[in-house]
């Protein structure tokens, strides 16, 4: 059954109210039309709960903008949603994916994440190639989706929101990967799940890494707001030196500042007997002590390394849950240690993650006793980096 303002529909009852399903939910194609926006085309999800998100189909289907009953969940940036035809990939020495950097969702990859890397080019028998040469977080967050289908699938009673492309990250003489991207969101609900497959389409043994860079801002994120996560120990934060300088803990997030340098940690988080991870930033001081939060659930199998992300420059004040199919050292430590992860033709790999919202006082509580239960989250704002990588 589909459960709306507060009470049971059928597929009959509901068409029996309105003419169309898209009176109380439903996801719809636009073209957004100005500034570095224009011409992006853009999935609008509405799932009738106050729950809405939009999944930008020329930015690889990532999910820009996200509310809930008004309340902005996802950040946006100064940088906007800009059109992937101005982003310049190789610009400002790597540090040009900065300049298209906004959203509740930025996928990394598909065969490189984290900082700058020149990386051998030899699987690649190219002679003229000698390396590949990455900048930030890799290229395919600005690549235009093929959208192979959206729309709205009835079970029974319960009605499911789409939508499905591929992106396609390719070259002659080097990768052909593919990320073939399908997202669903169920009428009534206040949550989707993402569901990746990445591909090897082409010939070469290719090297994968995959990160989702997921950026939470205000009202979700503000002073005294919770992380919450099942973390078992700390092996590097890019402050370690001194975590204490800006005042401003891993667990308890603190204001707007000016001149904040961004802090990052890599945390070694437990999973439960299913084998998942849930992560969770909490307000619980919105609306008068209601609150709010989002929780981001993710494989231990598929993203075995977990990153905190805080920027708390005035103006860009966000923070980010990072799952990471590799350590936050990038792609020479992850060669170094035998852990890059190669595709030969045809091999894929999938990954399904859960994004939710925690309405209210109830479900922050059931979620804060589900991590509980997995793990005893250390009580320190400045947690001893350990340097243990597991």
């Amino acid at each position: 059954m589909t459960q709306l303002y507060g009470r049971s529909w059928t597929r009959q009852s509901l068409r029996e109210h309105a003419g169309t399903l898209s009176q109380f939910a439903g996801v719809r194609l636009v073209t957004l039309g100005d500034g570095v926006e224009r011409g992006i085309r853009c999935l609008e999800f509405r799932t009738g709960a106050g729950f809405a998100f939009h999944v930008l189909v020329d930015r690889a289907m990532d999910v820009g903008a996200c509310e809930y009953r008004g309340a902005a969940i996802g950040w946006q940036s100064p940088t906007g949603f800009r059109h992937p035809g101005l982003h310049e990939n190789a610009d400002e020495g790597g540090l040009g994916w900065l300049r298209s950097f906004s959203g509740l969702l930025v996928t990394c990859g598909l065969d490189h994440t984290l900082f700058m890397d020149r990386d051998p080019a030899g699987h690649y028998h190219y002679g003229p190639r000698e390396a590949v040469n990455s900048g930030l977080h890799g290229r395919v967050a600005n690549i235009p989706a093929r959208l192979t289908g959206y729309g709205e699938r009835w079970e029974g009673d319960d009605c499911i929101l789409w939508c499905e492309g591929v992106i396609q990250q390719s070259t002659v003489f080097g990768e052909d990967l593919h990320l073939v991207r399908r997202i669903e969101a169920r009428v009534g609900d206040r949550a989707f799940t993402l569901h990746d497959r990445v591909v090897n389409h082409g010939f070469y043994r290719t090297p994968h890494m995959f990160c989702y860079h997921i950026n939470v801002g205000h009202p979700v994120l503000d002073e005294g707001s919770r992380y919450i996560a099942p973390v078992r120990h700390t092996p590097w934060a890019a402050h370690a030196e001194a975590l204490q300088r800006q005042s401003a803990g891993y667990r308890t997030q603190v204001g707007p500042r000016h001149d904040f340098h961004e802090q990052v940690y890599e945390h070694a988080m437990a999973a439960d007997a299913q084998g998942r991870i849930p992560v969770a930033l909490v307000n619980d001081r919105f609306d008068g002590g209601r609150g709010i939060g989002l929780s981001v659930e993710v494989n231990r199998d598929e993203f075995p390394c977990q990153f905190q992300w805080q920027n708390f420059q005035k103006g860009q004040y966000a923070m980010g849950i990072e799952p990471s199919t590799n350590h936050v050292l990038g792609k020479p430590f992850a060669r170094e240690r035998g852990e890059l992860i190669w595709l030969e033709h045809g091999d894929e790999r999938r990954y399904t993650t859960r994004f939710a919202v925690l309405d209210g006082q109830g479900d922050i509580e059931a979620f804060d006793a589900r991590v509980r239960a997995i793990c005893t989250q250390p009580e320190a704002e400045y947690p001893t980096v350990t340097g243990r990588w597991d």
